[in-house]
């Protein structure tokens, strides 16, 4: 394609002005009304062969359709008109020089039109990447060193103010400014305003600001007043000065990011929704549910979207054997446990659509499909009508993660409780541990802290505005409440 046009493309501006290709724009490629789209569907067809071809062209000079398997270069040779505009694509094509070519102003009336018809059809404004004004580009010229970071750099590293019992919030803040694809989507200006670039009403936006402080440079410490201010207001039950729980507060800011990506009214109940936004791009996994008859080994199967995975540390409440009485010590005794299946007993009988009778079943847990970043929930704190307490038992969790075992296609063909798959890795399905939630204290007085990972091997320690360097073994050593795992391999659709 020619980027700077042609003569032709020229002389059709300078004798009829750029009225044309506002016209078939507007009609014929991206409509903006109804009724252009309903004329499009009557008249997009080749005038020769009558057919609907993925490469209609309309001619600029007459309107005339052709496809492009011969027809509109015999109207263009057998007519002198040399300009057509492919219906489907908008972009412009010289028969005469035999490329599509571009033009400044042509993109402008495209864009406009093509802005006009998402409008027209009630969707979001089309995202666009930035590109520098004048101003910018005055600046980027004046200043052409760019910054990179080293090996030791601390770019990205910033303390959060405690305002009062906030560092359940601190905590979450530089997890979510140290996941790797979550920075890249903010530092990359990627994200479009769904409340009129308000900042006061979009948590986004004010994530987004966040981003841009941490990177910036500045090593001053951060106060997230207005962070707080959001929060409170669209998650009310987080509002007030008393310590809330970390994991709460995830799920919380995950579940209004979510919305407000959408432009979603405030939470109907079911706003975690597999969608396109960012934060379900990442976060986002399938988790598999399969009920099996005892009777007739039906399977009844469903699959829900999930944010975190929650583990029990304490013995399992509903198992009768040996192992189910056994405390957990890792994670990969967890996530054995998460998946197996467990007998639901006389009391909790479901019908089964194939006895079409209530039966005894089993229901079993696995994962479907994995998300970028796998949160874990270590559910330390427990909570009962008798008591409630604090569960320290230590919990070893890898710097590596392969979640293979724990796949519905893996774990449904590997039913024994010993949980142990004889199946090879998939390195799809492998991860990296980039940041650990601790817990210390007890469960009336406790204090959040947070190791995140600033490149591939250095590790930090947030503590409210302190940050300290931290080794691997700092991080694999600590009680660890929430981890997050990034996966290593990214496949892209």
């Amino acid at each position: 394609m020619s980027m700077e046009g042609c003569v032709h493309l020229s002389e059709f501006k300078s004798s009829k002005g750029t009225q044309p290709f506002r016209l078939i724009y507007s009609f014929f490629v991206f409509c903006t009304s109804k009724a252009a789209r309903l004329q499009k569907a009557k008249w997009c067809v080749c005038s020769v062969c009558g057919t609907h071809s993925p490469r209609l062209h309309a001619c600029l000079h007459c309107v005339h359709f052709a496809c492009y398997q011969g027809h509109i270069q015999d109207h263009s040779a057998s007519m002198q008109h040399n300009l057509v505009v492919d219906v489907e694509q908008g972009q412009v094509l010289c028969v005469a020089c035999g490329d599509y070519v571009y033009d400044t102003d042509v993109g402008r009336i495209a864009q406009a039109c093509r802005e006009k018809s998402r409008r027209s059809l009630g969707l979001d404004t089309e995202y666009r990447a930035w590109e520098p004004d004048q101003v910018e580009m005055t600046l980027l010229q004046a200043n052409p060193k760019r910054r990179r970071p080293t090996a030791n750099s601390t770019i990205g590293l910033r303390g959060l103010i405690n305002l009062g019992n906030t560092c359940f919030m601190s905590c979450i803040i530089q997890a979510l400014t140290h996941t790797p694809l979550l920075r890249d989507y903010f530092l990359s200006d990627k994200h479009v305003c769904q409340f009129n670039n308000d900042s006061t009403r979009c948590l986004v936006c004010e994530i987004s600001r966040l981003f841009q402080e941490f990177y910036s440079g500045n090593k001053a410490p951060l106060i997230l007043h207005k962070l707080l201010h959001l929060i409170w207001t669209h998650a009310r039950h987080l509002a007030g000065y008393e310590q809330q729980d970390a994991h709460e507060f995830f799920i919380a800011a995950l579940d209004v990011l979510h919305r407000h990506c959408q432009g979603n009214p405030p939470s109907n109940g079911d706003s975690t929704h597999t969608c396109s936004c960012i934060i379900d791009q990442i976060f986002t996994g399938g988790l598999q549910s399969d009920v099996v008859c005892q009777a007739c080994n039906g399977v009844s199967t469903t699959i829900d979207p999930f944010w975190d995975i929650s583990l029990d540390l304490g013995p399992c409440p509903y198992g009768t054997s040996k192992a189910d009485k056994t405390v957990p010590t890792s994670l990969a005794d967890c996530l054995d446990r998460f998946t197996r299946p467990e007998h639901l007993g006389s009391s909790a009988k479901i019908k089964c659509s194939g006895c079409q009778s209530y039966q005894e079943s089993t229901k079993q847990l696995t994962m479907k499909k994995l998300p970028i970043v796998c949160s874990f929930h270590l559910k330390r704190f427990e909570h009962s009508n008798r008591l409630h307490k604090k569960i320290s038992t230590f919990i070893s969790f890898p710097e590596h993660l392969d979640m293979t075992p724990f796949m519905s296609n893996r774990r449904n063909n590997n039913n024994n409780h010993n949980g142990v798959t004889t199946h090879p890795t998939d390195i799809n399905n492998r991860y990296s541990l980039f940041a650990v939630v601790n817990h210390v204290g007890s469960l009336d007085a406790g204090h959040y802290t947070a190791y995140v990972r600033q490149h591939r091997d250095q590790w930090y320690k947030c503590d409210d505005h302190m940050i300290t360097r931290a080794t691997i073994q700092d991080v694999l050593q600590s009680e660890g409440y929430l981890l997050f795992y990034h996966k290593q391999i990214l496949e892209y659709d």
